[in-house]
């Protein structure tokens, strides 16, 4: 009697398949490869497109002047400290949210409706409450970052297993280590999903804050030289932007590796 030898295919292989971490820099050099060729060939105007090469050469002019580090250091305090607290209030109010029937009654419907407001049409009336200094911009990224982050906990908060919260009281847990020690763990996959998309919007806020209403910044920076049409220096701070953004999501990844490694 001959055996028979089946061969089994995984056929759903390619969703195991690991891709190597050079990958990444790879689709970026490539774009910047792309970028230089076009700009040599002088198919764009420089004036509309300058090459990634005279990008890097005016940020290290503006480096050896001193004049990036000035802007840069003014827009990473506004947008840290704006973030930091933006996010921990949201973290905090969507927690109780989730948490008080009575507090998700009340507020929930508030926090609904003044979630679609576009933030910066805000601006204007922060100014006059707050006046022009470091308070209205630092007060508009927070109100931007707080609203996806407690909108995203309080939905975590409503998807923590029932039976588990009932569990811990059953077993003689009070409400804050309940909270501590059964909703936060439960819900962290929610908050960082928050946090991801609060960073994206943060960045837009601080960028729109700077072109209204200050003298340095990144924003600002941008403004000044779009005016000037000096572009290799007006793509010097979207290049920032963009790496502060790529630098937000990294941190924020490797953050959540640390904090949820059972994901």
């Amino acid at each position: 009697m001959s055996e028979q030898r089946q061969i089994i295919t995984n056929r759903v292989a390619f969703l195991e398949t690991k891709i190597p971490s050079y990958a990444a820099v790879l689709g970026i050099a490539c774009l910047l490869v792309l970028w230089e060729i076009i700009c040599r060939l002088e198919i764009v105007p420089p004036l509309f497109l300058p090459a990634p090469t005279a990008i890097l050469t005016a940020a290290w002019d503006m480096i050896a002047s001193g004049e990036l580090y000035k802007d840069l250091v003014a827009s990473l305090y506004r947008i840290g400290v704006g973030y930091a607290i933006g996010a921990a209030l949201g973290v905090l109010v969507g927690l109780i949210l989730g948490f008080s029937r009575w507090t998700d009654a009340i507020m929930t419907p508030i926090v609904y409706s003044i979630y679609p407001i576009p933030k910066i049409a805000l601006l204007p009336l922060i100014i006059l409450w707050m006046g022009i200094g470091e308070m209205p911009k630092v007060a508009i990224i927070a109100l931007g970052v707080f609203f996806p982050v407690v909108i995203n906990t309080f939905s975590g908060v409503k998807n923590v297993d029932p039976m588990l919260i009932k569990a811990a009281v059953t077993f003689g847990s009070n409400h804050l280590n309940v909270i501590r020690k059964v909703i936060l763990p439960g819900s962290l996959p929610m908050i960082f999903a928050g946090l991801k998309l609060s960073a994206g919007t943060s960045l837009l806020l601080l960028v729109s804050a700077e072109m209204v209403a200050a003298q340095e910044g990144i924003g600002a920076m941008v403004l000044h030289y779009g005016n000037l049409m000096i572009t290799t220096k007006l793509m010097v701070g979207v290049l920032i932007l963009s790496l502060l953004g790529l630098t937000f999501n990294r941190v924020l990844q490797w953050l959540e590796r640390k904090l949820i490694p059972w994901k």
